[in-house]
């Protein structure tokens, strides 16, 4: 299986993973969403055997809705997410982008994320260009090497006879993304 090594530290965490092909390639395919004319999109859901659309397949697809507004060479600079009501997972949802700002350096979005008429999911986002300025971060904290440590895969399914039947299969099954968490308690 072909894989791509992704190591990622923020916020006083590490974790460590290989990014599976055909993982990713769903992770993409979710995220990649249908113009429907400017500013308008749909994206599908994908049901995890929960009853509602998880949250984060909804700040990834209204984040992709407003970069696909800007133009390309803008970055996500920060944004602010509201969940208002839960999706529901059979449905697609439809992301309205509303321009509130071009600048010079700066644009501004704010998305709403809508199912049967109704805003489920705001976002306001903004982007900015690349421009020289002063950069800080914390430190990286010592972690033992990734390779020691087990996946949440491998920990979910140590885990698995305490899950419901309905979940089991969702929470032990190859993710695109392998985490192994540096603590586990």
């Amino acid at each position: 299986m072909r894989y791509t090594q992704l190591t990622l530290a923020c916020c006083g965490s590490f974790v460590t993973g290989e990014l599976y092909e055909s993982g990713a390639k769903n992770l993409l395919t979710l995220l990649n969403l249908e113009k429907i004319e400017e500013g308008l999109f749909r994206g599908q859901s994908e049901d995890l055997g929960l009853r509602q659309v998880f949250g984060g397949q909804v700040v990834g697809q209204a984040l992709y809705a407003a970069k696909e507004t800007v133009p390309e060479e803008r970055l996500v600079h920060s944004f602010h997410s509201y969940f208002l009501r839960p999706g529901d997972s059979k449905k697609p949802i439809i992301y309205d982008v509303e321009t509130l700002r071009d600048g010079n350096s700066f644009s501004a979005r704010r998305v709403a994320a809508i199912q049967n008429g109704k805003p489920i999911f705001y976002m306001t986002a903004s982007f900015q260009a690349p421009e020289a300025g002063f950069e800080h971060q914390k430190t990286m904290p010592s972690a033992p090497a990734p390779d020691g440590l087990p996946s949440e895969t491998q920990i979910a399914q140590s885990l698995a006879h305490l899950l419901p039947p309905v979940l089991k299969d969702k929470f032990i099954c190859d993710r695109p993304l392998e985490v192994r968490p540096v603590e586990f308690s």
